[in-house]
């Protein structure tokens, strides 16, 4: 998943990001307010972190922007804001959970790991389509009982494709689930990927389909 993290606290951005990519997600941040709002213009996320104690534009500001162009997207504020109108505000501006600082990594990462769940899954933890099945919070994956091993970037791409199931994704929306600003991803990058994860496929009872032109998508099937 790609998560953009709005922190001007350089220490806590190095900290939740550092999470999030553990946890194989993509992740873009930045300090100031203004730039994320231009960000959240012209990039497609599936998570928002976002302080509300932001330099030039506040964060609440942000969310409401937000919530105006009728983006669903989940924002976690993360912030040193405790008051109960505070949280009360927050949530009802659109935010999806509200974490005061400091707090715990594990429990970040398990706010987290909720808040990706319901928006992919519907809340359901565990994807099964054919033998496959994709454990989404830990992220793993198992062809019956065979555990498969899988790189971070293989792992991002059947989830995005798995999450979507049977819908094709253009390369641009792979291209883009998979890299940061400060990682590219080529088009021949995404072959190599869709290369390796069909061979760790084979014998799952799930293919990853090409349609020319189109995309890829995910169907229960025998492989290509």
């Amino acid at each position: 998943m790609r998560v953009l993290v709005i922190e001007d606290e350089a220490a806590i951005a190095d900290a939740v990001g550092a999470a999030l990519t553990n946890a194989g997600h993509a992740v873009d941040r930045l300090a100031s307010g203004r730039l994320a709002d231009a960000a959240l213009h012209d990039h497609p996320y599936d998570l928002i972190v976002l302080d509300l104690g932001l330099p030039d534009v506040d964060g609440l500001e942000l969310l409401r922007r937000l919530r105006l162009r009728a983006d669903s997207v989940p924002v976690l504020v993360c912030t040193a804001r405790e008051a109960l109108e505070e949280r009360v505000h927050a949530l009802d501006l659109g935010a999806d959970d509200y974490l005061v600082k400091p707090f715990a990594l594990r429990e970040f990462e398990a706010r987290v790991r909720a808040l990706l769940r319901r928006r992919t899954t519907q809340g359901v933890p565990e994807l099964a389509i054919g033998r496959l099945r994709i454990d989404l919070p830990r992220r793993r994956a198992h062809a019956g009982d065979e555990p498969l091993e899988l790189t971070p970037r293989e792992f991002g791409l059947l989830e995005a494709l798995a999450t979507r199931l049977d819908r094709v994704m253009s390369r641009e929306q792979l291209i883009d689930a998979l890299c940061t600003w400060d990682t590219t991803l080529t088009d021949n990058g995404l072959d190599i990927a869709v290369y390796r994860l069909r061979r760790k496929l084979d014998g799952s009872g799930v293919r990853i389909r090409t349609i020319r032109g189109l995309g890829y998508l995910l169907e229960a099937g025998e492989d290509d």
